[in-house]
């Protein structure tokens, strides 16, 4: 149990979709969440650095008791990899969020806080990259993230709670949600635990990835749902998941 909490794993996912932008060719996506009280291992880091495109951390970078200091050399080993994007997550609002928005701001984190951010090819094809706030205090307006994305953009979403897919519509034509916060489960006994073992899977309005996260909460403990971090490929082609 204390071995899977622990391991430094990357599971590399490869994404096609008919309408993924051509002219981008293949955009590679580090997602990690949940790394509460971990100290990020140079293991992962260069495992994925050269690899990944810009790096999303899915929320609950921290939580309380753990030093500021910490969460910046995290933050700073992740800076390793590309630019760095952050939703917040239910955690982080127990430490002194205020400070922590100042350390993001001052490390050059962008905060997906109900915005957007929209990059743009050479060809002029479009991706956008949308987060939502925090969904357990009602913090989150997928709404005010969508009109800050560009309408006609191929949309990626990044919510800390994977629940958000509840309020995703045909028309806000976003394609992947990455999120967190339910550690898989964490500890499975007998094969059960109230959280279903994160997964990658097709749904109605769009591809959900729910990752078991890269720390645990309440104990530095796991069955069933082993520590992970993912390598996230994304390119034109017809629709896989893998």
């Amino acid at each position: 149990m204390v071995r899977e909490a622990f391991l430094n794993k990357v599971v590399k996912h490869e994404i096609s979709f008919p309408d993924f932008p051509d002219s981008f060719g293949k955009v590679s996506i580090f997602f990690i969440s949940d790394i509460h009280r971990r100290v990020i291992s140079d293991l992962i880091i260069n495992k994925v650095k050269g690899k990944a495109d810009f790096v999303i951390i899915g929320g609950d970078l921290t939580e309380k008791g753990v030093p500021f200091q910490q969460v910046k050399e995290n933050l700073l080993k992740l800076k390793k990899i590309g630019p760095v994007y952050f939703v917040w997550g239910n955690n982080d609002y127990e430490v002194d969020f205020r400070k922590l928005d100042a350390i993001l701001l001052d490390l050059g984190v962008k905060l997906l806080d109900n915005t957007a951010v929209t990059f743009e090819s050479e060809h002029g094809d479009k991706l956008s990259l949308l987060g939502v706030d925090d969904c357990n205090q009602a913090r989150d307006r997928l709404d005010f993230a969508l009109m800050d994305a560009d309408d006609n953009s191929f949309k990626i979403l990044a919510s800390h709670y994977p629940t958000i897919t509840k309020k995703i519509l045909p028309e806000h034509r976003i394609s992947l949600v990455l999120s967190g916060h339910t550690h898989g489960g964490q500890i499975h006994i007998l094969g059960y635990s109230p959280f279903e073992i994160g997964k990658i899977k097709k749904l109605e309005n769009t591809i959900l990835l729910i990752s078991n996260g890269y720390g645990t909460t309440s104990v530095p403990l796991r069955l069933g749902a082993p520590a992970e971090t993912h390598l996230i490929s994304l390119k034109r082609g017809p629709e896989k998941i893998g």
